[in-house]
């Protein structure tokens, strides 16, 4: 197969170059297009005010486009101008930090994906749910096994798929489980601190509540040791609201 390869991490960064040995070794084609810089929770971010600029980088072992973008840039201009044969899917990943129940929302790596599958290329998004630096070569490889069995003829168009690994060994890990996305909310504070002229500033900090992780979501399942795949889709009508609307807001205008 012919992969787009793409993240939100930064083109450097160890998951992405993972993902690609892993998936030349299988003897796939990858046409990597990814962020400069690290772009992570940019959600869905298009540059529309600056010029995209595109950085070639050529390796003994790698090559690829580096953007000074987001990653939804990274994939408009690369799926529309840099990739000059149609892939077959696109991989976004492998991502420091899990992207399951809220953080899919704020994700990069999961918002390239959507921007992939919403202009009709299969596509998957991939996390591991630690920031420490881990050698994820197993977890690479065992995405390159996974996405040659998933019967992508059978994916609606618009869909993407978020897979996202526990944080171990994946011979450790108790298989894959497809589950549905949390609802829970993140908990969120900031934590203030001052520079050296006194001024404060803030980071974020938080914390998903255990009370409101739903058995079996994605959440549940990488808490307790499992590999969590979630079919994800990007159509946001809500059509109990909009039934409710069409019932009752034009009556007696």
């Amino acid at each position: 197969m012919h992969i787009v390869l793409t993240n939100d991490d930064g083109i450097q960064a160890p998951g992405l170059r993972a993902l690609h040995r892993a998936l030349l070794k299988a003897g796939h084609t990858v046409s990597t297009i990814a962020p400069v810089t690290e772009q992570s929770a940019v959600g869905h971010a298009l540059t529309i005010s600056l010029p995209l600029r595109v950085k070639e980088i050529i390796e003994p072992d790698f090559q690829g486009f580096g953007v000074f973008g987001t990653p939804v840039d990274c994939m408009k201009l690369g799926l529309s101008q840099l990739v000059k044969q149609k892939p077959d899917m696109v991989l976004s990943g492998i991502n420091a930090g899990a992207n399951v129940g809220p953080d899919i929302l704020y994700s990069g790596t999961v918002a390239a994906a959507s921007e992939a599958a919403r202009q009709g290329f299969p596509a998957m998004a991939v996390s591991y749910d630690s920031f420490a630096r881990r050698d994820v070569s197993a977890h690479a490889e065992f995405t390159t096994r996974l996405l040659e069995r998933i019967p992508w003829s059978r994916i609606p168009r618009g869909r993407a798929l978020n897979l996202n690994f526990p944080d171990r060994p994946v011979s450790e890990t108790k298989g894959l489980a497809l589950c549905p996305q949390t609802a829970a909310n993140w908990h969120d504070w900031y934590v203030e601190g001052r520079d050296p002229r006194g001024v404060s500033h803030w980071w974020l900090d938080g914390d998903l509540p255990a009370e409101q992780i739903e058995p079996k979501s994605d959440r549940a399942m990488l808490n307790s040791g499992y590999i969590s795949l979630t079919p994800l889709k990007f159509e946001f009508t809500d059509e109990q609201t909009l039934r409710a609307l069409s019932d009752t807001l034009f009556q007696n205008l």
